[in-house]
């Protein structure tokens, strides 16, 4: 069965379930106040050139003005001007891109090197040429990649690329429709460039709904179930503009009943906070967090097999070996959630649901790794660490 995705709009929360064969594998959740300013476009206008500091401030419609220093200025291959005075002045009006949130006093540090994202790539429309992750180590990969792209910049595409880690493996037509919608894109962006006034929002990361569906349409989704009219709009744009072949995926869901009850993800995200996960055999999983690790324990529990212990321990480390897949699956950051959720109580459930959540105010990523996964077999236990 091909994934499913259903979207949740709540008061305080955006929530995105990812279910496949009917059962939640992801939970993306943002709020508003987590969102990040990080990949917004502006149309700024240069405030102050400070040569002391070969930096300037651009004004780009917020609260504090932005700092732009002379390493963040695009300049041209074979220039490389050290006096900022000598590439942008006072008054001058020019497009940046966040690259660092405001934090306290300080403004967001902004950049001239746009680049625009996508589930494998990064286009850089100010620059040329293909450059492909370090993290894709074989070379055989990094030349059909690079075979891929290829045809779009002898084509005359403007800009240049940039092969994202996720895109090892990735079917070739994958990655065109990437290059496609990525292209819409930045002549959308550049056809709102001559038009817009100083401290105008050109380009800003879509809703928590459109970035999931970005990287995961790609995936072969089935089905795509809205339950607020504005965010079904907003996809429903966004599908018909980037992704018209996956338009007539998208249903809007009226009832009054709560979308998530009704399709059992709300006693999912609560079944994954328990500390014991029961198994379909009668056998269950114990997951506790000590200091320095997570451990689950498999356990047989109600289930005693009918041949023998062995053949029982192994049935049982089976199927447990898929439930721990799942709870981990993705999920490197998976015992913060548990442990925030035992401080905070189960209010905090949305944020920390075990091992299928991923919580992130911008973008979906991977959260780092905190300690190595081993399996211990042996009796009827095995044990992980995570």
């Amino acid at each position: 069965m091909k994934p499913e995705i259903m979207i949740n709009v709540g008061f305080s929360e955006t929530r995105v379930a990812l279910l496949e064969d009917g059962a939640v594998q992801e939970l993306f959740v943002e709020r508003p106040d987590d969102r990040t300013l990080v990949g917004r476009v502006y149309r700024g206008n240069v405030q102050r050139v400070l040569p002391g500091m070969q930096a300037a401030f651009v004004d780009i419609g917020l609260a504090r003005t932005g700092f732009l220093h002379i390493d963040d200025i695009q300049q041209h291959p074979d220039s490389n001007e050290t006096d900022i005075r000598r590439l942008i002045s006072g008054g001058d009006d020019i497009v940046v891109q966040v690259a660092k949130d405001p934090i306290g006093t300080k403004g967001a540090r902004l950049t001239t090197s746009l680049s625009l994202p996508s589930r494998y790539l990064v286009f850089l429309p100010n620059s040329s040429g293909i450059g492909i992750s370090a993290r894709i180590a074989d070379e055989a990969e990094r030349e059909r990649l690079r075979e891929i792209l290829l045809p779009s910049i002898a084509a005359g595409h403007a800009g240049g690329f940039i092969v994202r880690t996720a895109a090892e493996g990735a079917d070739g037509q994958a990655i065109r429709d990437d290059i496609r919608y990525l292209d819409r894109l930045w002549q959308q962006l550049a056809a709102a460039i001559p038009a817009a006034q100083p401290g105008q929002l050109l380009h800003g990361e879509p809703s928590l709904g459109v970035r999931v569906l970005r990287d995961e349409c790609a995936r072969g989704v089935s089905k795509v179930i809205v339950d607020s009219e504005a965010e079904f709009a907003r996809v429903s744009e966004f599908l018909r503009a980037f992704m018209p072949a996956d338009a007539g995926k998208v249903e809007y869901y009226s009832d009054p009943r709560p979308l998530f009850a009704v399709h059992q993800v709300e006693e999912e995200i609560a079944r994954a906070l328990e500390r014991q996960v029961p198994l379909r055999s009668g056998g269950y999983l114990v997951i506790d967090q000590l200091e320095a690790m997570s451990t689950i324990d498999v356990n047989t529990g109600g289930f005693t097999g009918h041949r023998d212990l062995e053949d029982t321990i192994y049935k049982t480390n089976i199927e447990a070996a898929a439930a721990v897949a799942r709870q981990i699956r993705l999920q490197p950051g998976w015992h913060h959630y548990r442990r925030l959720h035992r401080h905070a109580g189960r209010d905090a459930s949305a944020e920390c649901a075990g091992g299928i959540v991923r919580r992130d105010g911008g973008r979906p990523r991977a959260l780092p790794r905190h300690g190595p996964v081993a399996v211990r077999p042996g009796g009827d236990v095995a044990q992980t660490h995570a």
